[in-house]
């Protein structure tokens, strides 16, 4: 095989390697899933289903996690001023973990007439794992402050989970942090498609194997030299 030849040849195992990586890179599975939710207001009982949406990127040792509303919930018989609602929910944790995750957002940037779905703004989050695994999160307990009155708004209809992540706790260990939120967040974000870990794993292997195809071609080089000199 020629020099050029090998080299190409080399090239290609490089590339295809980091093919192989990036295919076995775990995934995020989101789901909007309907919520039945089933709410105690101040003026009596209320129900309302809405679209929940949970994504999930991740930021740092852990996963910043952000829940949207596709409906309103919920109504109020006088107008909520601008920044007079301020909304907070938690999502159930399964499979790899448990507990909740408390998820907190801005209050309302605009008034909301009276007798009138109130449109949640996005809530999030910042879930540290405690093991490695598959981890669901489901639509939890909605909870609404305005005017000195409390709603809260519990899912009545068993619903699966937003969101299947696959997670990397860090070295050590961690706890789910409930504490970390606010913020909008962004509804636009794409699930995560793996953690940062095989993005890292991915540039030692691609390291790997460009060095070996540097010393390869070194080799071929002199013995091609060494070749030449021989005769």
């Amino acid at each position: 095989m020629s020099y050029r030849n090998r080299t190409a040849a080399l090239a290609s195992a490089a590339a295809l390697a980091g093919s192989v990586v990036w295919l076995a890179a775990p995934v995020a599975r989101a789901e909007v899933v309907d919520v039945n939710y089933q709410c105690k207001t101040p003026i009596g009982d209320k129900s309302a289903v809405s679209p929940i949406d949970i994504k999930g990127v991740r930021s740092g040792s852990g996963y910043r996690i952000t829940m949207s509303w596709q409906k309103g919930v919920s109504s109020s018989p006088v107008e909520l001023g601008k920044g007079a609602m301020t909304p907070s929910a938690t999502i159930a944790l399964g499979g790899a973990d448990s507990g909740t995750l408390t998820v907190t957002g801005p209050a309302n940037d605009a008034a909301v007439p009276a007798n009138s779905p109130i449109k949640i703004n996005d809530l999030s989050g910042t879930y540290t794992p405690k093991k490695s695994g598959e981890v669901t999160f489901t639509a939890g307990v909605l909870t609404i402050k305005a005017l000195g009155t409390t709603t809260t708004c519990t899912p009545t209809n068993d619903p699966g989970p937003s969101l299947k992540l696959d997670v990397t706790a860090a070295s050590g260990g961690g706890t789910t942090d409930s504490t970390q939120g606010g913020g909008s967040g962004s509804g636009a974000e794409l699930p995560q498609t793996g953690p940062e870990d095989s993005a890292v794993a991915l540039g030692t292997l691609g390291g790997t194997v460009l060095l070996a195809g540097a010393a390869g071609t070194l080799w071929l080089t002199r013995r091609h030299r060494s070749a030449r000199a021989g005769h």
